[in-house]
């Protein structure tokens, strides 16, 4: 006599739930996605024929160099990081928060390195910064 034996079904995975949660996600991305628009402008500066104002006679300078070292009042410092920036301004004393701080970088200098200066200052309470540039010449024009 013959039993019949159970038939065994094939064994795969289904994969249609697979493909509807990977389609879900994609979907709730593209929603929470927010797409940013940055423009960008052409500028041309204006030049200014006029003579530059009077340094005043008390400044802090900062010097910062195309490897991004920074001297302060003409001094090196030696250790060119956040902390030893902030520890040489707090050398110099609180009170001279109030003077001009004077900004010069060489113009291949990074622009992190200019920026870390102007952030120390800022948290340091120097709040009269500017940024020193030389006069055009005919050539660079």
């Amino acid at each position: 006599m013959r039993f019949p034996r159970p038939r065994q079904e094939e064994i795969s995975v289904n994969l249609t739930p697979l493909i509807d949660v990977v389609f879900l996600l994609l979907i709730f991305f593209m929603v929470s996605t927010t797409f940013t628009r940055q423009t960008q402008l052409s500028l041309t500066l204006p030049e200014a024929q006029g003579t530059p104002p009077e340094q005043a006679p008390q400044a802090v300078e900062i010097l910062v160099s195309s490897a991004g070292e920074y001297v302060i009042n003409g001094e090196k410092l030696i250790d060119n990081s956040d902390a030893g920036l902030r520890s040489a301004l707090l050398r110099l004393g609180q009170d001279k928060t109030e003077w001009p701080m004077l900004i010069t970088a060489d113009a291949h200098a990074s622009y992190q390195a200019v920026v870390t200066v102007m952030d120390v200052a800022g948290q340091l309470g120097f709040d009269k910064l500017s940024l020193t540039t030389r006069e055009a010449t005919e050539e660079g024009q």
